[in-house]
């Protein structure tokens, strides 16, 4: 909290232990919940006005850009490590569970990135029909699943290994691939690759 409180200082040029500063960490008690806020959200907290929460924006959509890879560069996953920098700038300040597929050529080289499903707190339901029709559309090879953990911790839960394997066998049916699925923790909770579990 400590941290917080002194970064948001910085980038508001306002003291520590100001009203400003106390009245954004009483909305936003954590940077999860901060970085899902939009501008007019924080312009409404008394002592901001526009001016400041135009600035605060800029840099969360900044601090967001730094890890959302660049959209003209061909794209090629050859890790679970490149899963995680691929999706973590959308998913790692998510406060809902949000379950997104990644389709590939036959290279491994990312064809797109699609949101299945948007969940609650701890789940969110998956259709293998919704999961595969954007994959069959653009002719892809393979594919990774990728889904948050808003409580940070990536620990695969039994009904993410179970809807894993579920998928992994219907991949099989129509000649699709299943390389993984990848599990990101949110706030910096970092990830779990079910494959490299042997969960898949």
């Amino acid at each position: 909290m400590e941290e917080m409180r002194s970064l948001l200082a910085g980038c508001l040029r306002e003291s520590s232990n100001g009203y400003v500063v106390d009245a954004l960490l009483e909305n936003y008690p954590n940077i999860s919940e901060l970085m899902n806020a939009n501008e007019k959200e924080i312009s409404s907290i008394k002592g901001i006005g526009i001016v400041k929460a135009k600035q605060l924006s800029a840099i969360l959509e900044f601090a967001r850009q730094v890890y959302r890879p660049d959209k003209n560069k061909r794209i090629f996953i050859k890790s679970p490590q490149d899963v995680y920098n691929l999706v973590r700038a959308d998913m790692e300040f998510l406060q809902v569970e949000h379950f997104d597929v990644i389709g590939l050529s036959t290279k491994n080289q990312v064809i797109f990135k699609e949101n299945i499903s948007i969940g609650s707190l701890n789940a969110t339901i998956v259709h293998p029909r919704e999961v595969f029709k954007g994959l069959i559309r653009r002719s892809c090879a393979a594919c990774i699943f990728v889904h948050n953990h808003p409580s940070s911790d990536p620990l695969p839960s039994d009904e993410d290994v179970l809807l894993t394997k579920k998928l992994v066998e219907c991949g099989k049916l129509i000649d699709i691939e299943v390389l993984d699925h990848v599990i990101v923790g949110a706030n910096g909770g970092g990830y779990i690759s079910l494959k490299e579990e042997g969960k898949t």
